[in-house]
């Protein structure tokens, strides 16, 4: 006779499946979606807020979601018997044994294959730029996040394809302005990324990727200098309007305070001054700065800084589609 489980053991159990279904959707890295966020640029940028290109967007950033938490899984997969050895990474669903193995592939097949199904129905543009996104995440995994220059490379044309993705699902025409900012601002996070990652290996020691033993804190800062001059450049290019075939009122350019504190702010966050001084607690251990998408939604002054950049742009929008402005 099988004995009745006590009323503790049931909510023991609850709490247990409970705890499975949020890890699982953890697994997913939902707070890592922000980056998708990228295909809304397009029609931001062409000052093109349709319905239609809104619910054109809403789409390429689903797909993307979900072809990106294919990979993540993917990641996890592979890398699950370092990630156990990780500080950190330990936590994460697949390597706590959390989520199975068997389970995550079969979500990352589901994942990939319907979002690549889904793009090539909608459009071929769109399905053309999603599948060079899953090619780049394959090529990235297998050999290009092992060579240094070439792997932040990567990661800021995985950031340009889902620009291109806002624009084949909504039909927009980029600027060349908005391509190259997007670029610069990308390779940029790519390095403020690679900067953090080589500051705290050198601090807590340990192991470590053998690309990031190929970078140096002086190499990263001429090459930020770089990026960080061509992504202000450009931006300011485009906002200047028509005239350099930019955006298409020069008021824009009431939006470059906006864009130069975001990169300062960012630039103090990831500064290694502060992760050995001490100020990493203030900044969440440091951590965070690792992940652009961790900063957007966790240090208030960026946030309110993209808030007001995009407010600034609606109100542009509205005053040029009213005869206010030109």
């Amino acid at each position: 006779m099988v004995r009745p489980e006590s009323a503790p053991e049931q909510a023991r159990i609850k709490r247990r499946i409970s705890s499975k279904k949020i890890f699982s959707l953890a697994a997913l890295r939902p707070r890592q979606w922000t980056k998708n966020l990228v295909v809304f640029a397009a029609p931001l940028f062409a000052f093109n807020l349709s319905l239609q290109s809104i619910i054109g967007c809403l789409l390429a950033f689903v797909l993307f979601c979900c072809a990106s938490s294919g990979f993540y899984l993917i990641n996890d997969i592979a890398d699950v018997e370092s990630d156990r050895q990780h500080p950190i990474k330990c936590k994460r669903p697949i390597a706590a044994g959390l989520v199975s193995i068997p389970a995550a592939i079969a979500t990352s097949i589901v994942l990939l294959g319907a979002a690549l199904s889904i793009s090539w129905l909608r459009s071929p543009a769109l399905g053309i730029t999603l599948t060079s996104y899953v090619f780049l995440q394959i090529a990235y995994n297998l050999k290009l996040k092992h060579i240094s220059i070439l792997d932040i490379v990567a990661i800021a044309t995985g950031f340009v394809l889902r620009a291109y993705a806002g624009a084949a699902a909504t039909g927009i025409v980029l600027s060349a302005w908005f391509v190259l900012c997007t670029a610069m601002l990308a390779l940029f996070l790519g390095i403020e990324k690679r900067k953090v990652e080589l500051r705290f290996f050198e601090i807590r020691g340990g192991k470590t990727r053998a690309v990031i033993k190929c970078y140096s804190l002086p190499l990263l800062s001429r090459m930020e200098s770089t990026v960080t001059t061509g992504a202000f450049m450009s931006y300011a290019l485009w906002s200047a309007g028509p005239i350099v075939r930019g955006a298409t009122t020069p008021w824009m350019m009431l939006t470059i305070p906006f864009v130069l504190y975001g990169i300062f702010r960012y630039q103090m966050l990831s500064d290694p001054k502060d992760i050995v001084s001490g100020t990493e607690n203030e900044l969440g251990q440091g951590q965070y700065t690792e992940r652009p998408e961790e900063v957007l939604l966790t240090d208030r002054p960026i946030l309110l800084t993209v808030i007001s950049w995009i407010f600034t742009i609606f109100i542009i929008l509205l005053l040029k589609q009213h005869g206010a402005i030109k």
